[in-house]
């Protein structure tokens, strides 16, 4: 498979591969949702599996942070490529973009802390000792959106072209 950018429901798209149940996956763009957070991760399949930009609807959503880890049979899966049948990236890409995605859910995490104060699991989830809207900031403004250019450029069919310019 080639790496290939599409479009769908107004949302840029990255190929990914194929799963190993012959199901065609694509990485959705990030984008910042409610005014909070940095809606990323999603991982779709689509009625056009190999044309996203002309499918009626999304057939299948899941979260890249499900699909690594603990496999239902028992295995454990570390990055993108070992639960794929036919992939995209290199061997060293897809131990790249899993320690990115890895990177990201972290970061996220930690500026939802940091905005809130705590994590409201209680009545007593603010808490002033770790709340730092700043950090929260700059985790959102400039840490995210740079790890989420990275990504991108793995990805981009158009990225390897123009290293190969260079």
């Amino acid at each position: 498979m080639n790496k290939t950018k599409s479009n769908a429901f107004g949302k840029d798209c990255y190929l990914i591969g194929r799963d190993k149940n012959g199901d065609v996956i694509w990485l959705e763009a990030a984008k910042w949702e409610c005014g909070w957070y940095w809606g990323f991760g999603y991982v779709e399949t689509y009625t056009k599996q190999l044309d996203p930009a002309n499918s009626l609807d999304i057939s299948s959503h899941q979260h890249w942070s499900g699909l690594l880890g603990r496999q239902s049979d028992g295995s454990y899966s570390h990055h993108i490529n070992e639960i794929l049948s036919e992939s995209v990236l290199s061997e060293a890409e897809s131990w790249e973009i899993s320690d990115l995605m890895k990177s990201f859910y972290a970061l996220q995490e930690a500026a939802q802390v940091l905005g809130r104060g705590g994590s409201h699991l209680t009545a007593k989830g603010n808490r002033d000792a770790i709340k730092s809207e700043q950090m929260a900031k700059e985790i959102n403004e400039k840490m995210l959106p740079s790890l989420f250019q990275e990504i991108y450029k793995i990805l981009d069919p158009d990225a390897e072209i123009e290293e190969q310019a260079a």
